[in-house]
């Protein structure tokens, strides 16, 4: 078992330094392929080690499980670092390819007028939404200089209903006197007419 042990654990070895030619030429598929291989290489040693775990001694199967996990986590860490690297290099190429293509491709002068098209329909796009979002600012502008002067408006007429209200409640004494004073001169005229029909009556009673 421990010879297995050491020779797994070299070729994990290995594989650690293939990385490292890997970053120096990200595009090289053939280190790629050396990588996996020693990827496969370690999981079929594992499972052999597994097997040899259940036949040493109970005091050191602990100890030995321990030590083939540890191989079992470095190789899953080897794996998804080559997946990642293998994921990269795609990007890599797609994104060659398709500048490639852009670089290559030629446009017609049915191409021409198209995007000239579009770029004087977006031109005009522009300048509407430019004078929309003007006429916006003005708008709010106008709004905002209406409720000014409403609010100067409403204050005003706020003062003019004070002294409105202040002049009625002097009308309104000066007429509640007048009315009295109509009443008292009422009651006067209406007195004096008694007394002097009273009096016309008395001196044609004792005259004639």
């Amino acid at each position: 078992m421990e010879t297995l042990y050491h020779q797994t654990n070299q070729l994990i070895q290995e594989t650690s330094d293939l990385f490292i030619r890997l970053e120096k030429n990200p595009d090289s598929v053939d280190i790629e392929d050396a990588i996996q291989s020693r990827i496969n290489a370690v999981n079929t040693n594992c499972e052999k080690l597994d097997i040899m775990v259940f036949k040493t001694p109970l005091n050191q199967r602990p100890m030995a499980k321990m030590r083939v996990d540890q191989l079992k986590y470095d190789n899953k860490h080897i794996q998804a670092s080559l997946i990642n690297a293998q994921n990269k290099r795609r990007r890599r190429e797609q994104e060659r390819t398709e500048r490639e293509q852009l670089l290559s491709r030629r446009f017609g002068h049915d191409h021409t007028e198209i995007t000239v098209d579009y770029m004087a329909q977006e031109q005009v796009s522009l300048q509407n939404s430019h004078r929309n979002v003007d006429e916006m600012i003005h708008t709010g502008s106008n709004i905002l200089d209406t409720l000014r002067y409403n609010r100067e408006t409403l204050k005003g007429a706020h003062r003019r209903l004070i002294d409105l209200a202040n002049t009625l409640g002097l009308s309104n004494a000066t007429i509640s006197l007048i009315e009295r004073r109509v009443a008292q001169d009422k009651y006067v005229l209406f007195g004096g007419m008694f007394v002097t029909l009273t009096v016309i009556g008395l001196v044609i009673i004792y005259l004639l």
